[in-house]
């Protein structure tokens, strides 16, 4: 495994498994099949509901807790520094875990500056390792690291060969800030997978369009996450560290790029107001489900 090290000097494994999208019925499954095929780093999010599973596989793995690096997000109903604090606590109980590696914003929206300094408080306490953001573009991005206490470390983004982000990296890499990947194969959107620059690369190699591209991603110092449920597909996305893309191969895949999301803009406020009305709709359902607990 090779490791980015993050401005504060933690290590973070480029390569982890993301639990996105994998079921609560399938979630501690997967992530043993993950620690057992070699991942290291796992992934989760408040939002996925799934939190729980992702523990009780770290717990039931046997592996020591210090050679895991854990990952959770806060996500936007949980923002204001008091509701972020205690969700923050929540989610480490559920991971049945003493500390996070790494805790990130999900999204640029509702009070993150609140929650921001309970990460940070959190951070200098030593309850979380390295704090971050997610999709925070880079307006935002440069905003939260020019006015907070402590500055992001991670930036978790969609980036593909599709859509490769090169500006908002060159401004993470300015403000040293480590970019992420939570879609490093696109889902497989716009024809990803069956893309044959990818294919003809991959033949060149002995490799499969997946393998390409998350060598490709890690050729760019971009940390990745893939998620799969099937464990041979699992030890395939390991299987990217014995061969180097040519500097040819890097700048055929660069051209690729349609500098277009492939799933929304933060920049719509269509999309804006769709966040804000999936937050008031779970919301009522957490409300909902309290004063039944009530009765």
């Amino acid at each position: 495994m090779e490791y980015v090290t993050l401005s504060n000097g933690v290590k973070m494994p480029i390569l982890g498994y993301g639990v996105y999208q994998v079921t609560k019925e399938e979630c501690e499954r997967c992530v043993l099949d993950a620690l057992d095929a070699g991942y290291r780093a796992i992934d989760t999010a408040q939002s996925y509901f799934n939190e729980e599973e992702v523990g009780n596989a770290i717990k039931k793995s046997g592996i020591p807790r210090e050679e895991i690096f854990l990952t959770t997000k806060v996500w936007i109903e949980h923002y204001g520094y008091e509701q972020t604090r205690e969700s923050v606590l929540e989610s480490m109980r559920k991971l049945q875990v003493e500390y996070l590696d790494l805790c990130l914003l999900h999204q640029p929206f509702s009070d993150y500056y609140g929650a921001w300094r309970a990460l940070e408080d959190l951070y200098e306490e030593g309850k979380i390792r390295a704090i971050g953001i997610s999709n925070f573009y880079p307006d935002r991005m440069v905003d939260i690291a020019s006015f907070a206490r402590i500055r992001s470390m991670v930036n978790q983004v969609e980036t593909h060969p599709l859509n490769q982000q090169v500006v908002a990296k060159e401004y993470m890499d300015k403000y040293n800030v480590q970019i992420e990947a939570w879609a490093p194969f696109g889902e497989g959107r716009g024809g990803l997978f069956e893309n044959t620059v990818l294919k003809e690369i991959g033949t060149k190699y002995g490799k499969t369009t997946a393998q390409v591209i998350l060598r490709w991603h890690i050729q760019r110092g971009v940390v990745v996450i893939p998620k799969s449920t099937h464990k041979e597909r699992m030890i395939e996305n390991l299987n990217v560290f014995d061969f180097t893309l040519s500097d040819e191969d890097m700048e055929r895949i660069a051209a690729l790029d349609t500098k277009t999301s492939s799933f929304f803009s933060h920049y719509d406020p269509a999309m804006v107001e769709w966040f804000v009305k999936m937050v008031e709709e779970r919301k009522k359902q957490h409300d909902s489900s309290k004063e039944k607990k009530s009765w």
